[in-house]
């Protein structure tokens, strides 16, 4: 075990970051400290995010946009220099293609809905395809089939070979000349299988398809460039990536987010209003209804302020070494089996398991009792779940503050589970 630590490298300074992350220092249950092992939920905030948000509600807190004293044009300030970062962030060629939701289920829903009411060449409609896959979020399955049933369009999907990876081998009956759009995720949140993008952008873009990502198991671990996905749309939340909760993002191609109507309307997204019609603020005001999420996009700029000072591709490598002791640690229990790819390649740092004939909601309940937190149930993945047969399972996810010793934590825990288990 010392052996394998030892051989790890492209490590962060994980005793450094740690520091930063109040929750990281919890204990529970009569003294154990938490080994945090669910960032693939949501991840822990430094301190660095937290003090932003509460210096903006101790010093800056007023509404955005619609102020001319002092404190409503620092509240702008901060809102809209959030939205800058996040740009440079994903390197978006505008910052006006970047629109901030409440996270990432509404990004999705938010280009469903657009594509439902827009008009052609875009517009959805029961002489139309829309293709998702197998291993999807539910976040990125119920729009589009809300979407074909409120059109009479057709829903299409990818299926999942038996080792986690997409089946693209059909990829040519699937991505049609009729499919209107792709939406897919980028790396999985189950099976952290990262998917082929360029393979799938290319046949999309054959066809004319629009191609939607779903970002959100890649923004916080990888770095995340919109324009070399060549996609149209990409989505994300924040609170997976050290951000605070309810602030998403939507990437859009500056033309289409011009030519697609709005989802919601209200205040802020309007240009004229009259009792007989309204005409609509350029993007991004144009998708951003009403009061928007202004405390959490200054956490999201600090968060994205964080990550920047680490290095993206620093943590990509340290996830990588991780996630590839973690696979090799797992491996060695008796009675598991990983659901998903079973190699450290083209993965993500989410590993989903099963144990035996435990019930995954028994294997999360005493590993709680060691202090160890990680996921069960089907991860909003329910699909997946039936695809293996399998009722339910146990997720480990790693980030930038996570250790080896955590993994080696985990393996011990797990053998506690089987003994008790008997």
């Amino acid at each position: 075990m010392t052996d394998a630590r030892q051989g790890l490298t492209g490590l962060l300074d994980t005793e450094a970051i740690r520091k930063d992350f109040p929750l990281l220092d919890r204990t529970v249950h009569d003294g154990k400290k938490i080994v945090y092992l669910d960032s693939a939920a949501t991840s822990q905030k430094p301190r660095q995010v937290l003090d932003a948000l509460n210096t903006y509600y101790e010093r800056h807190n007023a509404n955005v946009h619609r102020g001319v004293y002092t404190v409503a044009e620092e509240a702008t300030a901060l809102y809209e220099g959030a939205r800058d970062k996040v740009a440079a962030f994903i390197n978006a060629p505008s910052r006006d293609e970047v629109i901030f939701t409440k996270n990432a289920s509404e990004s999705l829903n938010l280009v469903a809905n657009m594509l439902g009411w827009a008009d052609e060449p875009y517009r959805v409609d029961r002489e139309t395809e829309i293709v998702t896959t197998e291993m999807e979020h539910h976040s990125n399955i119920v729009p589009w089939q809300l979407l074909a049933q409120r059109t009479g369009a057709k829903l299409k999907w990818f299926g999942i070979t038996d080792d986690g990876r997409l089946d693209l081998s059909n990829i040519d009956e699937i991505i049609t000349e009729k499919t209107k759009i792709v939406s897919f995720t980028l790396v999985s949140n189950i099976l952290g299988t990262v998917n082929p993008v360029e393979t799938i952008v290319r046949r999309a873009q054959q066809v004319g398809a629009l191609v939607c990502i779903d970002a959100s198991q890649a923004a916080p671990h990888m770095v995340l460039d919109v324009q070399a996905l060549q996609a149209d749309f990409v989505a994300f939340t924040g609170h997976k990536m050290v951000g605070p909760t309810g602030i998403g993002v939507l990437w859009g191609r500056q033309e289409l987010l011009e030519d697609l109507p709005p989802f919601l309307g209200g205040g802020e997204m309007i240009e004229t209003v009259s009792m007989h019609s309204s005409t609509y603020a350029p993007a991004p005001h144009k998708f951003e209804a009403g009061t928007p999420p202004i405390a959490q996009a200054v956490g999201l700029g600090a968060a994205v302020d964080y990550l920047s000072s680490i290095g993206m591709e620093n943590i990509h490598n340290h996830e990588k070494a991780i996630t590839e002791y973690a696979v090799k640690r797992l491996l060695e229990v008796p009675d598991l089996r990983i659901i998903g790819p079973a190699t450290a390649e083209d993965r993500g740092a989410a590993i989903s398991f099963t144990l035996g004939d435990i019930h995954p909601h028994d294997v999360g309940q005493v590993l709680d009792e060691l202090g160890i937190c990680v996921r069960v149930g089907h991860h909003c993945a329910r699909p997946v779940c039936l695809r293996y047969g399998i009722p339910a399972t146990t997720r480990a996810s790693f980030y930038l503050y996570s250790t080896p010793a955590e993994v080696d934590a985990l393996v011990d825990g797990l053998e506690h589970v089987r003994n008790f288990f008997g």
